[in-house]
């Protein structure tokens, strides 16, 4: 009897001995990896047209640290209107499960045509130099984390993104050169507020030190405005009238707080003298 309870406690310890060494690699790092969640939302700088129509192709995420590996994870097929994603608005280019780690880069595969620019009432199509083949990358170090959401923010400055070529010049009369600022939304917060008078119609910038890292226009129906995807620190916001009848303002020493909003309340601009 004594035996046999030995001989299965030796079993069952060569069993887990077993369980144990495969759920290892050679390193004896554990494999068993869990799936975390990634979210890719977009939105925009405002720039002086009418309207910025870029076609997004596919979404894709590289966990590598080079060229190869590159995962689909989204694939829009899909024309978007940069400046409908100004003020606060955004739109979701694709979420996924991942498993978990740390994805270096990620990418946008533009289609070799299907862009615009609208410029008074005119749509023009804008090239895309080699954004079809190669896709626009932007590090971004993203750590995925078990049973968790990670939200990347990825601002399309439209307006330094849409160059307009010298006379002479080949066709199309636009370029689109997509300049694209990614950002953890875990590690941002926001700041709004209302603009009066609504005549005023003015630019709400986010500086910090002699860089603007957020751009917005203010509501032509009700003056407000949000600017999104701000790291904590201390920002000026400056509000630069379009019409010249008003005079500029600037707001410093406006605390952003990572997950919260910062309400300014109602920014007076005054006549131009």
């Amino acid at each position: 009897m004594l035996q046999t309870r030995l001989r299965n406690h030796v079993i069952l310890l060569i069993m887990g001995l077993g369980l144990l060494i495969s759920g290892c690699d050679e390193s004896g790092t554990s494999t068993n990896s869990g799936m975390g969640t990634l979210e890719v939302r977009m939105h925009d700088a405002p720039a002086s047209y009418d309207e910025v129509n870029v076609f997004v192709e596919r979404v894709e995420i590289n966990r590598e640290e080079d060229s190869e590996g590159w995962m689909t994870i989204s694939e829009p097929q899909q024309t978007y209107n940069l400046l409908e994603l100004t003020n606060g608005a955004y739109t979701v280019l694709g979420d996924t499960t991942l498993e978990t780690g740390t994805y270096h880069q990620i990418r946008l595969i533009l289609n070799s045509d299907g862009h615009s620019v609208v410029v008074d009432g005119e749509e023009k199509s804008m090239f895309v130099p080699s954004g079809a083949q190669t896709g626009i990358k932007l590090n971004v170090d993203a750590e995925i984390e078990e049973d968790l959401e990670y939200v990347l923010l990825l601002d399309f400055d439209a307006s330094r993104s849409v160059v307009k070529r010298g006379q002479g010049q080949a066709n199309p009369e636009y370029l689109l050169k997509p300049v694209i600022n990614a950002t953890n939304a875990a590690v941002t917060g926001n700041i709004d507020g209302t603009v009066t008078p609504v005549e005023s119609e003015p630019v709400v910038y986010a500086i910090a030190g002699s860089d603007t890292l957020a751009t917005t226009y203010a509501d032509t129906t009700d003056g407000y405005f949000k600017l999104i995807g701000l790291e904590e620190g201390s920002y000026t916001v400056a509000f630069d009238p379009t019409n010249t009848d008003f005079s500029p303002e600037d707001t410093s020493g406006v605390e952003v707080t990572v997950g919260e909003t910062n309400e300014l309340g109602t920014i007076e601009l005054e006549q131009a003298q």
